[in-house]
C-alpha cells in the first residue's frame, strides 16, 4: 500500500510539473512567435532608415521625456500615499483605496475622456486659460500618462510597505528617531527593491501609454506624437513598415527596462 501511494505521489508530481512547464512553454512560444513574425516581416534596410527619420527620432525623444516626467511626479506622490494607505487607519479608507485603484481597471480611453470633460468645466477652463494648457498640448501627454500609471505605482508601493515588519519602525522610535527620520532612515531603505520596481515599471508603462494620451493630447505629427501615437498614425495611413519599426523601438525600450530592473534588484539582494 505504501509503495502504491509513493508511486502515485511521484506520478502526481510529474503530472503537475509537466502541466506547469507546458503552460510556460505555450506562453513563451506564443510571445516568441509574435516577435519572430515581426522580425520576418521587417526589411532591415528600410527599418534603420525609418529610425533615423526626423519624425521617429522626435517621437522617441518626446516619449522618453514625457514618460520620465510622469514617472517622477507619480513616484513623488505615490510614495507617501501608499505609505498612508499601508500604515494608517482612517474613516473611508476602503473608499479611498477603491478610488485610487480605478485607473487600473478603467479603460485609458475613458480616463482620457474624463480628463477632456474636466477641462471643459469652469475649473478646468480656468487652469487652461490662466495656468497651463493641457488639451492637445505636450503637458496633456504628461498628465494622461500620470493618470494611468499613478494607480500602478501606489499599488506596487503599498504591497511593499505592507511587507515591512512594523517592528523595525518601533525599534527606531525607541532609539529616539522621529517618525520622519524613521521613514527616511529605516522604512525607505527596507523598501528599496519595491521602490525600484515601482519606478521602472511605471516608467515603462508610461512609455507605452496610448488611450488617455490620444484622447486628451490628440494625435498630431511632430507635436504630440509619442511612440504609441506614431504606431496609430502610421497604421491609419497604411504605412505598416514604419509602424513595425516603432513597435520594435517600444519592445527594445521595454526589454531594456526589465533587464535593468532585474539586474539592479538582484544586485541589491546580494548586497
Amino acid at each position: 500500500m505504501s509503495s502504491w501511494r509513493t508511486s502515485t505521489g511521484i506520478a502526481g508530481e510529474r503530472a503537475f510539473r509537466l502541466a506547469t512547464l507546458s503552460a510556460l512553454a505555450i506562453l513563451t512560444l506564443f510571445f516568441s512567435g509574435i516577435l519572430v513574425s515581426l522580425a520576418a516581416y521587417t526589411d532591415w534596410t528600410t527599418f534603420f532608415s525609418i529610425l533615423a527619420s526626423k519624425e521617429i527620432l522626435g517621437a522617441i525623444r518626446l516619449t522618453l521625456v514625457t514618460a520620465t516626467m510622469a514617472a517622477v511626479i507619480s513616484m513623488i506622490l505615490a510614495i507617501p500615499a501608499a505609505y498612508a494607505l499601508s500604515q494608517t487607519k482612517f474613516p473611508g479608507k476602503d473608499i479611498v483605496d477603491t478610488i485610487l485603484d480605478l485607473p487600473i481597471v478603467v479603460s485609458p480611453i475613458a480616463l482620457g475622456a474624463a480628463l477632456l470633460v474636466f477641462f471643459n468645466t469652469p475649473v478646468g477652463l480656468g487652469i487652461e486659460n490662466n495656468l497651463m494648457r493641457f488639451v492637445f498640448e505636450v503637458p496633456g501627454i504628461v498628465l494622461a500618462q500620470f493618470t494611468v500609471i499613478n494607480a500602478l505605482a501606489v499599488r506596487l508601493l503599498k504591497a511593499t510597505f505592507d511587507g515591512i515588519n512594523p517592528r523595525y519602525e518601533r525599534v527606531g522610535r525607541t532609539l529616539g528617531y522621529t517618525k520622519l527620520a524613521v521613514f527616511f532612515r529605516i522604512t525607505l531603505p527596507l523598501a528599496r527593491n519595491g521602490l525600484l520596481a515601482s519606478a521602472v515599471l511605471t516608467w515603462a508603462r508610461a512609455i507605452g501609454e496610448f488611450g488617455a494620451t490620444v484622447t486628451l493630447a490628440g494625435a498630431m505629427k511632430m507635436k504630440t506624437e509619442t511612440l504609441p501615437v506614431a504606431i496609430f498614425l502610421n497604421l491609419a495611413t497604411a504605412d505598416v513598415e514604419k509602424a513595425v519599426a516603432v513597435v520594435f523601438v517600444l519592445i527594445v525600450i521595454a526589454a531594456g527596462a526589465l533587464m535593468v530592473l532585474r539586474k539592479m534588484t538582484v544586485k541589491r539582494e546580494v548586497l
